[in-house]
């Protein structure tokens, strides 16, 4: 591999840890209503398991309330059971044609529980762009014992592998410190 391939796989891999902690903490329950906190969630449709809104429409209608319409009204109780049993702690209320889900106001306990796994998807995500950053190293090295590579251009590869792991690991802790404060201030 050369500079431009390792510093490429590098960066991609790295967007995509920060993508998946964006994705994660989405699902984390501020006390607002929000239609990311039921896209985690997997019904039983026809056998399979089928994410929430490929079957239904979700939407926002209160600040403290998300409306579930799925597409096909028998899937109403398989729709109440996904989110009974997923960890979000909410009750469903199913009126035979809509399932509403009132979002109760988070207590102190739990306001602290969800900003400590924030932390750890944080940390999770820092984690795995070290991990790229270890990788991309070992790229560079190869590269120089194969001599596809000079020991500078070496040398320059790492240095700029570890701009982009500092760009990123940026990212991962201002998104996760503009979660938490979202979380804490409500």
């Amino acid at each position: 591999m050369d500079q431009d391939e390792i510093l490429l796989d590098s960066e991609d891999r790295m967007e995509k840890a920060v993508e998946h902690l964006a994705a994660s903490l989405t699902g984390i329950r501020t006390g607002r209503a929000n239609p990311g906190l039921v896209d985690s969630v997997k019904v039983d449709y026809y056998g399979s398991p089928t994410p929430l809104k490929q079957i239904a429409n979700i939407s926002v209608p209160e600040p403290q309330q998300i409306l579930i319409r799925p597409f096909d009204t028998s899937s109403l109780d398989g729709i109440a059971k996904a989110i009974q049993g997923s960890d979000l702690g909410l009750a469903p209320n199913n009126d035979g044609r809509v399932i509403r889900l009132n979002i109760p106001p988070l207590s102190g306990d739990r306001r602290k529980q969800l900003a400590g796994r924030i932390k750890e998807l944080a940390e999770e995500a820092r984690i795995s762009i070290r991990n790229i950053r270890r990788d991309s190293n070992k790229q560079a090295d190869q590269a120089q014992k194969d001599k596809t590579m000079t020991e500078d251009d070496r040398d320059q590869t790492k240095d700029k592998v570890q701009d982009l792991t500092k760009k990123y690991e940026g990212q991962v802790n201002s998104r996760a410190e503009a979660k938490e404060k979202e979380i804490l201030n409500e």
